[in-house]
């Protein structure tokens, strides 16, 4: 089953600690060779986005930044995993390298199964 990771987090919290970037290109490569991790990767800051929203029957565009917005999704991770219980062992050790390496960080990951999804 493939799951979806949303990782959220306040903008503006700073460049992360290089050990937790070495941690993290550890872990990414360990999870993309045992087949764990099918593809990740990291958003550029909301002033960069846009947001298309439908309302009364009209589309609106809101550029960036999302000042309003407590949280962004700051990065994604689409995993393969046999059950919900082995995505979230998966999500909780990729977090965990946060927790070790910027324990000022903060953040969540949200883990959703992907019911649709096309080549």
């Amino acid at each position: 089953m493939r799951y979806l990771g949303l990782v959220r987090t306040a903008e503006g919290q700073g460049t992360p600690p290089p050990a937790l970037m070495q941690a993290m290109g550890t872990f990414i490569e360990t999870s993309l060779k045992d087949g764990t991790l099918v593809q990740t990767g990291g958003l550029a800051p909301t002033s960069a986005g846009a947001r298309i929203r439908q309302s009364r029957g009209r589309l609106h565009l809101i550029d960036g930044p999302f000042t309003e917005t407590k949280e962004v999704v700051g990065g994604y991770a689409i995993l393969e995993a046999p059950s919900r219980e082995a995505a979230v062992a998966i999500m909780q050790n990729f977090m965990r390298l946060h927790e070790q390496h910027w324990p000022d960080w903060e953040g969540e990951c949200e883990l959703r199964e992907m019911v649709f999804v096309t080549p």
